[in-house]
């Protein structure tokens, strides 16, 4: 059918252009916050293009939500702009038979938002904490690059080493500076090792000389050793089994009755059922005078979504903080959000607004004027 076909086509173009769009725009975005995490040691830098291409994939389901629903408010604006809409209308089209053609348009979008917010959210989110805790489990002389002062994982201490042999736990001229009891203690050695000592890792060296000098005194004390022993700031191997909800997949979020959970399992299913409100929304919203700018309606399209999307967001906490049960939250936002698309719908429908100026009782009825013969 020509009126399916001929919108489907159109919303195809104009879905593809602003998914692509904000894509670019989020991929940047990401890749500078990236750099940024980086930079303060808390991402691999070599990781960085992984790290980024994990975080893009996780806000897929936002991105193509909101993709859906600009693409929809600028298709049916630009049918508004350009009389197409009027023309529609008189051939026996009311604003009700777009439904049907926008779902059939939407319902692949739907099924992806809703396959990657229960499957690729969480998924994302574990991977990019995995090698987050890799990368900062890793013991300080590994984040060291020979020739360089680097900061240890907490922070605590400077390291400069020279490393001569292929085994990242050994290194040679080994400079350490820290505050510790509040000394300033210098220590440095011929050679240091990597050990494991329990659950934790240290750092052995060799040969060496420590200084160690009081803040708030004078005085300095000087020590040498042929063995001292130093925490390296890593683990041996032992990660955290406190896995946060988001990199938890929505199967063990069922299982789980806490309310951390429940919030995050709400928001997984939220962002499908706000999916399907934004097609109505976009439908509601777009509707525009064409001898009037559309700047006004293009605004209430994007205040709508963003109030939309950020109670989404919090209710998502309020649910994992106790403060709202999971169901009746949804039923709350998600069924009163649709309950008014549809009223919104059946007023422009069946033009009540209209109706009710155009009502005879209302009007001020002129007098006919009355012609006298000459």
């Amino acid at each position: 059918m020509l009126f399916h076909s001929s919108l489907r086509k159109e919303l195809s173009r104009s879905f593809g252009a602003t998914l692509v769009v904000l894509v670019t725009i989020v991929m940047t975005m990401m890749l500078i916050r990236t750099l940024g995490l980086a930079s303060k040691g808390s991402v691999n830098p070599q990781e960085v293009f992984l790290v980024m291409t994990y975080t893009v994939l996780g806000y897929m389901p936002t991105i193509l939500s909101l993709s859906l629903f600009i693409a929809i408010v600028g298709t049916l604006s630009r049918m508004y702009r350009d009389s197409e809409m009027v023309i529609w209308f008189s051939s026996g089209r009311g604003l009700a038979d777009f439904v049907k053609p926008l779902f059939r348009f939407a319902w692949p979008v739907l099924i992806l938002i809703a396959v990657m917010a229960l499957v690729g959210w969480p998924w994302a989110n574990s991977q990019t904490i995995g090698m987050r805790k890799q990368y900062e489990q890793r013991s300080d002389i590994e984040r060291v690059a020979p020739g360089e002062f680097r900061e240890s994982a907490g922070r605590v201490r400077v390291f400069f080493i020279d490393k001569e042999t292929p085994d990242n736990s050994k290194a040679t001229n080994v400079f350490i500076w820290s505050i510790e009891r509040n000394m300033q203690i210098t220590t440095s050695a011929r050679s240091g090792s990597i050990e494991n000592i329990g659950d934790s890792r240290y750092l052995l060296l060799n040969n060496g000389q420590r200084l160690e000098q009081p803040m708030a005194a004078t005085g300095l004390k000087i020590s040498e050793f042929k063995t001292y022993g130093t925490r390296a700031g890593g683990n041996s191997g032992l990660v955290n089994d406190a896995t946060p909800p988001r990199a938890r997949t929505t199967l063990s979020l069922l299982t789980d009755a806490g309310a951390p959970s429940r919030g995050e399992l709400a928001w997984r299913i939220g962002m499908l059922l706000a999916a399907v409100n934004f097609v109505l929304l976009a439908l509601n919203v777009s509707s525009a005078n064409p001898r009037v700018g559309r700047s006004g309606n293009l605004l209430l399209a994007l205040f709508a979504f963003v109030v939309y999307y950020n109670m989404l967001n919090l209710g998502q906490s309020w649910i994992s903080s106790g403060k709202y049960g999971m169901g009746g939250f949804m039923l709350m936002l998600h069924g009163g959000v649709l309950l008014i698309n549809l009223a919104w719908l059946g007023a422009r429908q069946n033009n009540w607004g209209r109706r009710i100026r155009s009502n005879p009782s209302t009007r001020a009825v002129s007098p006919t004027p009355k012609i006298e013969p000459t």
